[in-house]
């Protein structure tokens, strides 16, 4: 059932028109739910994603990371694993975060959006990205993701260090992991 829980609302909260507010209040009913979905239905890309970081960043782990869009921790729990112990989790559900408070792996949980709005958060540290390609191109909110990430770029407060797309992030889908450095 839990297989079937995480299409069926993997989907509904990607569908195109899916307004701001209607995916926040789905994730906030999604959320007790949400690590159990994903495990049964053999959710792999916080591992895949973990180890990839690894690899960008050539095994050093005592590097600062922005957990982007956190949810309830589950990239967070997957770093912490390969080494990672310096991390912050960004997210805009309360919900979400609240459950990702108990893996005890962020220092900080910030409530927010990327957007343009500027993030309470140190200079110096990394930005993580992480998500199904296909999302960039099927979704429609995030196509306007990567311009905001390079007018960020722009605008100086942050650098790319990487794009990343790498095979078998989920369900046989590619994943796209982007990596910046604050500013």
């Amino acid at each position: 059932m839990s297989h079937v829980n995480h299409h069926k609302n993997t989907r509904a909260v990607n569908r195109p028109g899916i307004s701001l507010t209607e995916s926040q209040e789905f994730y906030k009913t999604w959320a007790a739910g949400y690590d159990k979905d994903n495990v049964n239905a053999n959710y792999d890309a916080p591992r895949a994603t973990a180890d990839r970081v690894v690899e960008l960043f050539e095994g050093k782990t005592d590097v600062r990371i922005l957990d982007v869009a956190a949810g309830t921790g589950l990239l967070g729990d997957a770093l912490y694993r390969v080494g990672f112990r310096s991390m912050d989790a960004l997210d805009a559900n309360e919900n979400m975060l609240a459950l990702a408070k108990e893996k005890n792996v962020y220092g900080r949980l910030i409530q927010d959006f990327l957007g343009t709005n500027r993030l309470d958060i140190e200079d110096g540290g990394f930005v993580v990205v992480s998500m199904r390609k296909v999302n960039l191109r099927k979704v429609p909110e995030y196509h306007k993701l990567e311009p905001r990430m390079a007018a960020l770029q722009s605008e100086g407060c942050w650098k790319q260090v990487s794009r990343d797309t790498f095979p078998d992030y989920c369900e046989g889908e590619d994943g796209i992991i982007f990596v910046y450095h604050v500013c």
